[in-house]
């Protein structure tokens, strides 16, 4: 298993300050144990069913991050660290990808132009009827 990732307590102390406060519901789980589960997941390029117990049930990780995000927390969040100068290793984290068909690059290979083995015969074309 890949080694987990855990906020520091400098990164900690840069996030803290937008996490939202008094959200309802049953015992929460530490929102900075379910962010750096959300990292880890980025990082990785793992599923979310597949991120390791250690963050919590990956059906807390992914609501969280997936509430967050319709509440532009995240954006929120990294605008106000960018005006404040803060700055880290990763300037972003991007965990897209967009599956691309076989012949995407540019087709099978081979020689540019072919030539064909009829080339030069003249024949009359296949869809037109001819009575001889």
């Amino acid at each position: 298993m890949a080694e987990l990732f855990w906020l520091s307590d400098e990164q900690w102390q840069a996030i803290a300050p937008f996490m939202p406060k008094n959200q309802p519901g049953a015992h929460r789980k530490d929102d900075r144990i379910v962010i750096s589960g959300i990292l880890h997941v980025i990082r990785s390029g793992c599923r979310w069913k597949d991120c390791p117990s250690e963050y919590g049930p990956p059906t807390t990780i992914y609501n969280r991050f997936n509430r967050w995000s319709r509440r532009r927390f995240w954006t929120g969040m990294l605008e106000a660290l960018a005006k404040a100068g803060w700055s880290s290793d990763a300037a972003a984290l991007d965990a897209t990808y967009v599956k691309a068909q076989r012949a995407a690059h540019g087709g099978k290979g081979g020689p540019a132009s072919r030539r064909s083995a009829l080339r030069g015969r003249v024949r009359p074309p296949r869809s037109t009827f001819s009575p001889t």
